[in-house]
């Protein structure tokens, strides 16, 4: 893949699975995730990362608040980029946030797919109308069948929204949505008991993430960044 000489370019992320910048060609802005710098190591399954994220693309194409698949040929995919604040930094407070959100949710599980990672605030954005955007479905859960794993996950989805709405916007939440909350499924009990630690352990001291951002995991990024 090329580089056209009057790209802009703005790197947001490196780490031992590439890098990741944001591309300004003419009047287009996208965001370009390079697998090519990725650790010899771990190049496998970073490009197994962004081939997934393009598939789950692909599957929500069209679709309001979310990144639309510009390329992918094995190794570089490129995103549309959304414009807005993360979740950490606007903190949504208007209970109109949740409902869209929860409409977004609605659509992603009715074209068969789960994201996996809504726990991640950075992975929330709120753009400059109030709405909401969804990043980042590198680890999402594509399904046709839409079995009982996939509504669990689906569910996590949701319960993962109301964490964050519990945080910002708790005088909102529902009876119903209380009791959502209040029961966790095998799956997530079982993350939050040993999973999420192993996790944690090995993402800090393999590849240099730490904690930051409520709770997500961050890298570190370049000087020049």
């Amino acid at each position: 893949m090329t580089h056209s000489p009057a790209e802009i370019r703005e790197l947001l992320k490196a780490d031992t699975f590439g890098h990741i910048e944001r591309v300004q060609a003419g009047d287009e802005i996208f965001v370009r995730r390079d697998t090519r710098s990725a650790h010899w190591l771990l190049r496998g399954l970073a490009r197994w990362a962004a081939r997934h994220e393009a598939h789950g693309l692909q599957r929500l194409q069209g679709l309001d608040g979310v990144p639309q698949l510009r390329h992918w040929d094995g190794c570089v995919l490129e995103r549309s980029y959304i414009a807005g604040a993360p979740m950490q930094t606007a903190q949504p407070r208007d209970p109109q946030w949740y409902r869209q959100a929860h409409r977004l949710l609605r659509t992603l599980r009715a074209r068969g797919l789960a994201h996996n990672d809504l726990a991640k605030e950075p992975n929330w954005l709120v753009r400059a109308d109030g709405s909401p955007a969804v990043l980042d479905f590198q680890i999402c859960w594509i399904s046709r069948r839409r079995g009982s794993w996939f509504r669990m996950l689906a569910r996590e989805d949701l319960r993962h929204l109301l964490k964050h709405k519990r945080s910002y916007c708790p005088q909102a939440l529902t009876p119903v949505e209380r009791r959502l909350l209040a029961r966790r499924s095998w799956l997530a009990r079982t993350w939050k008991a040993s999973g999420k630690r192993v996790y944690k352990y090995i993402a800090r001291r393999w590849f240099g993430y730490w904690d930051d951002d409520g709770g997500a995991l961050s890298s570190r990024r370049r000087p020049d960044a």
